[in-house]
């Protein structure tokens, strides 16, 4: 089963190798019929500190780093996620 990834904005990078990241979804209410926005927050391992509050990041789920730690950062928004790890080329 492939791992889920999410789209998310950087709200706190105070930890150790850990940032905060704050994934939106919108769905229509089943009733009102508007628009609703919900928003949760999930703390993902940034092994070299890279990203700051604000960033837009990609997010990937990972077995348990820690007790809160299950998702692990996997590149920035300016970069492609697919391009961010490439892979080996058949000629080396």
């Amino acid at each position: 089963m492939p791992k889920r990834v999410l789209l998310g904005t950087v709200i706190s990078d105070k930890n150790a190798k850990t940032v905060v990241v704050k994934v939106e979804r919108r769905f229509t209410h089943p009733l009102l019929k508007k628009t609703v926005r919900r928003s949760k927050h999930y703390h993902a391992h940034d092994e070299d500190r890279r990203y700051k509050v604000g960033d837009l990041v990609w997010i990937e789920e990972s077995k348990p780093i820690s007790k809160l730690k299950r998702w692990v950062v996997r590149a920035d928004v300016t970069v492609d996620p697919d391009v961010a790890a490439p892979a080996p080329s058949a000629s080396e």
